[in-house]
């Protein structure tokens, strides 16, 4: 009698874990790196589980397009790989993803800070959680700069400052820094914001804060570096071909000593530069009298969870374990970039996976402070409105105040068309 009842309730037991069992989609976009360590992610974490996941990837180019057409038909996949930007498009009052916050008894989100949970959620609901975090630090080469016998800058006076010291000792082919097109646009971001204290784009009212004489003051500080010889003129970079700095000889070997880049970009710009050269993540430059640090900080691409899926709890399961868990973190390594998982970066450090020097970069990101940004600032419109704006500055065929004027209609027009 006895083993009849022990073969009954291992019978049960084997019929709720087969009921448990779901079968799930996920999506993503990526190259063969992050295609081949997703993959074996999933296998691991679908074997630890129970579950079975099938892949489907795309690279970058139209992978928007087919997120969008999918989420409109309620067609998308269980998991998914999203855009930080596209969260308030595809979730703008927080109910066309599911929430995370629900699901919060399977996955560990004490791995994530506040600002990161911040980040994913929309109207108070965890919509896409935070896979990397990075923000736009200020990176040094020392080597240049000890060179000109200079102490690395730790404010835009000292940059500016550095600019004739450098044309004077090293050559008017040395710049203690670089920024033109889109670099150059994120700087008169920074710039602007850490004198207001205020994002360009308020991120909770989707109007522009900045008044247009703030606009055109932040403006004008791009001709005040190209005036002090701190960063080459934009139309000198475009003469040259609007070479990108990881393929830039000049970079290379120290003659442009400073740059505005993103954290991730640590081995993408550093393994060009020559042996004898040494750069540094800085951190942030600050100014007298400034609101605020203004870091430029963001969610690089968020896992989120569909609101039609009927195996929410399956699909968190997963989640957790890729981002999380042993066997998921060891075959995601770092093909989204340093985790912002805690738990998933001490296991890759611990295992040599990633360097000291990107970990340290990461946090000067996250323990910066500064007003959250808007989504749309990494929308290709509102880029354009800032950097072409600029350009027609930076060649002298408009003043700061026209350029003003241009970049606050052509933004608010964006805004405008997000809002229909």
């Amino acid at each position: 009698m006895k083993s009849k009842i022990m073969g009954l309730v291992l019978a049960t037991t084997a019929l709720t874990g087969a009921a448990q069992a779901a079968e799930l989609r996920m999506s993503w976009w990526g190259g063969d790196s992050r295609h081949a360590a997703t993959q074996e992610a999933l296998k691991v974490c679908g074997e630890k589980h129970g579950h079975t996941i099938k892949p489907e990837f795309t690279g970058w180019s139209g992978h928007y397009e087919k997120l969008t057409t999918q989420i409109a038909g309620g067609t998308e996949a269980d998991i998914m790989q999203v855009n930080w930007p596209w969260l308030s498009i595809y979730s703008s009052d927080g109910s066309g993803l599911a929430d995370l916050n629900e699901l919060s008894d399977i996955i560990d989100l004490s791995s994530w800070d506040a600002a990161q949970i911040e980040a994913g959620s929309m109207n108070g609901k965890l919509n896409g959680l935070p896979i990397s975090t990075t923000g736009r630090l200020f990176v040094f080469n020392k080597t240049t700069y000890a060179k000109a016998g200079l102490d690395i800058p730790n404010t835009w006076d000292e940059l500016l400052a550095a600019g004739p010291v450098f044309k004077e000792k090293l050559g008017d082919d040395y710049f203690p820094f670089e920024g033109a097109k889109l670099d150059a646009a994120l700087l008169m971001t920074i710039y602007g914001t850490q004198k207001t204290g205020k994002a360009l784009i308020n991120p909770d009212t989707h109007k522009l804060e900045w008044t247009k004489e703030e606009l055109a003051d932040a403006i004008q500080f791009y001709k005040t570096m190209v005036d002090n010889h701190v960063i080459p003129a934009w139309k000198d970079v475009a003469a040259a071909g609007n070479v990108r700095l990881h393929e830039n000889p000049l970079w290379a070997d120290g003659h442009i000593a400073g740059t505005y880049q993103w954290d991730s970009t640590y081995f993408k710009i550093t393994k060009p530069l020559n042996d004898d050269q040494e750069v540094v993540y800085h951190g942030l430059l600050s100014q007298d009298g400034q609101a605020t640090p203004g870091i430029y900080r963001k969610a690089s691409m968020v896992f989120s969870i569909s609101a039609n899926s009927p195996n929410k709890e399956a699909a968190a399961h997963i989640v957790n374990c890729m981002l999380n868990e042993s066997e998921g973190v060891a075959a995601m390594g770092t093909a989204r970039g340093v985790p912002a998982s805690t738990a998933a970066r001490d296991q890759l450090l611990s295992a040599d996976a990633i360097k000291q020097v990107q970990i340290d970069a990461q946090a000067k990101v996250i323990q910066a402070e500064g007003p959250a940004i808007h989504p749309m600032m990494e929308f290709p419109d509102v880029r354009s409105a800032l950097q072409d704006n600029l350009e027609l500055f930076a060649y002298g065929e408009v003043d700061a105040a026209t350029a003003a004027d241009d970049m606050i209609y052509a933004i608010e027009e964006a805004l405008a068309d997000i809002a229909d």
